[in-house]
């Protein structure tokens, strides 16, 4: 599992291409959503900048297994500049909540492999917002992915009732980070310790 941020991308290219290469391949070639390519081969967009920090989990060839991004909440983001109209009242901002974006998981894993990478980067948002001081998370998810994320144990809601954007269903929610996030995840049986975490970076 790797953090990367602007004290340490340039180290962390292989590891940044391949995730860029697999959130192409998600999200705009299986999921058909509108947004930017780069080279034909890599979905980058306007939040992929300096204050971006990236979860990354590869293989011991360093090639991409799942991967999030964490934005930070005191500059717009996916959710205040796009799909403000989900939520009920302004989300959480400031230094302490960070939003989760693009959480990609690898096409070309089978249903048990994909499980548990997905736990592993699960548990690894949870402990990194521990580890930073987050207070709490938000995001925006498909319906089906909302439901999943809404079941995983930590203490999770919706900031208003899901709403339909270009023929897709999508939801905001919050994540609250507290001391005993890892429990309620280890209690639905989420909890999934990453093998090795590189040196956290404040947000």
């Amino acid at each position: 599992m790797l953090i990367v941020d602007d004290t340490n991308r340039m180290h962390e290219r292989v590891a940044l291409r391949g995730m860029f290469e697999a959130r192409k391949q998600v999200f705009i070639d299986l999921l058909g959503w509108d947004l930017p390519v780069l080279a034909g081969r890599y979905e980058v967009d306007q939040f992929d900048n300096a204050r971006a920090t990236y979860l990354i989990l590869t293989d011991p060839e360093r090639r991409h297994l799942a991967s999030a991004r964490l934005l930070p909440t005191d500059e717009p983001g996916i959710l205040t500049s796009l799909f403000g109209d989900l939520c009920d009242e302004p989300p959480p901002n400031g230094p302490d909540v960070l939003e989760i974006t693009r959480f990609c998981l690898s096409r070309d894993m089978q249903a048990g492999e994909r499980r548990i990478v997905r736990n592993m980067l699960v548990t690894a948002i949870a402990q990194f917002g521990l580890a930073n001081g987050v207070r709490c998370y938000t995001g925006v998810a498909e319906l089906p992915w909302l439901q999943q994320i809404l079941g995983f144990g930590w203490t999770c809601f919706p900031l208003g009732l899901p709403r339909e954007h270009d023929g897709k269903m999508l939801g905001a929610l919050r994540i609250e980070i507290e001391p005993d996030t890892l429990d309620k995840l280890a209690a639905a049986g989420v909890f999934c310790e990453p093998r090795a975490v590189a040196a956290s970076h404040a947000a």
